[in-house]
C-alpha cells in the first residue's frame, strides 16, 4: 500500500484533539494500530511500539444518546468512516483521497460536527 498518510502525525492529530473533545462530553477510545507485516487476519494493537509498519490507525468517539463515530485511517489516503448519530441517522461518511495528516485534522473535525454537533473545542489543542 502506498504511504500518502504519515499515521504517526494522524495520532498526534488525534491525541492533540482528545482533550477538547472530553470537554465537550465525547468518550474517546483508545488509538489502534494494524501492521502490515503481520500475518493474516492482522491483529489490532493498542501499543505503537509492537507495531513494525503501520497501515491503519482508529478511534471510537461516543457522545450523547448513544453517538458514535469509528474511523480508521489508512497510510494509502482514505479512512472507513463510519457513525450513528441518531435512531434514523447513521452510515458511512466520505472519507478518500486524504492527502495528509492536516487534512485528516480538518476531515476529522467535519466528521465529529457531523455526528455530534458543534463543539466549542473543535479541533482543539491546534489545527494540523
Amino acid at each position: 500500500m502506498e504511504r500518502i498518510i504519515d499515521l504517526d502525525e494522524a495520532a498526534s492529530v488525534l491525541a492533540r484533539r482528545t482533550p477538547g473533545w472530553q470537554t465537550a462530553g465525547l468518550e474517546v477510545g483508545g488509538t489502534t494500530w494494524r501492521d502490515a507485516e503481520a500475518a493474516w487476519p492482522q491483529p489490532l494493537e493498542t501499543d505503537r511500539d509492537r507495531v513494525r509498519d503501520p497501515d491503519s490507525l482508529g478511534v471510537v468517539l461516543r457522545g450523547p444518546a448513544e453517538a458514535e463515530l469509528h474511523v480508521v485511517l489508512f497510510r494509502g489516503g482514505w479512512a472507513d468512516v463510519d457513525f450513528a448519530a441518531g435512531p434514523e441517522d447513521f452510515g458511512c461518511l466520505p472519507a478518500s483521497e486524504i492527502v495528509s495528516a492536516a487534512d485528516f485534522a480538518r476531515r476529522t473535525d467535519l466528521w465529529v460536527a457531523r455526528v455530534f454537533g458543534g463543539t466549542d473545542d473543535e479541533g482543539a489543542g491546534g489545527r494540523g
